[in-house]
């Protein structure tokens, strides 16, 4: 079969539509996808931000209850148990320990980054309490001390192992 100039160009023009609009469609096909993804993170994230919001909040309830050794509430906490708990409460399940809850959580933050909720570790692993905002952090302090919010000090910055964010 032989095409006339016409048709020729006229096969050609429908070609080359037909392919721009195959990649029209590609485009906003991955758009789409880019923005639903997005839209997810986001909600994962907002999801994240109102259970440290209410981890805090529990945490901060306690404030006055006494240290024990092993006790994780209520009514007396060790440092690992008074972050389990107001975890818990908040609906995220973390480990008992210290250290555990360091290696098990995955999203590991910065000093730099730290978010109210984020879970602050101290003097290798041996020590945590809650990040609550404005350089402050919650935690159970040691026999005969009581649950109570500290500012973040040079000691606590250098004795600073890593941050966790449960959750996430």
């Amino acid at each position: 079969m032989v095409l006339h100039a016409p048709e020729a160009q006229a096969a050609t023009t429908r070609d080359a539509g037909a392919a721009a609009g195959a990649t029209v469609k590609a485009a906003t096909t991955a758009r789409t996808t880019a923005s639903a993804k997005a839209r997810k993170r986001a909600a994962k994230a907002a999801r994240q931000r109102a259970r440290a919001g209410k981890a805090v909040a529990v945490a901060k309830k306690q404030i006055g209850d006494p240290y024990r050794y092993g006790a994780a509430g209520p009514g007396a906490f060790d440092c690992s148990g008074l972050v389990q708990y107001a975890w818990r409460k908040a609906g995220v399940k973390l480990p008992r320990v210290a250290s555990s809850q360091f290696a098990r959580v995955r999203k590991k933050v910065s000093w730099r980054n730290l978010q109210p909720g984020d879970l602050m570790f101290f003097n290798g692993l041996g020590h945590v309490g809650m990040y609550v905002g404005k350089g402050k952090m919650i935690h159970s302090p040691r026999t005969g001390e009581r649950v109570r919010i500290d500012k973040l000090s040079r000691w606590r910055k250098a004795s600073f192992v890593g941050a966790v964010r449960p959750g996430a």
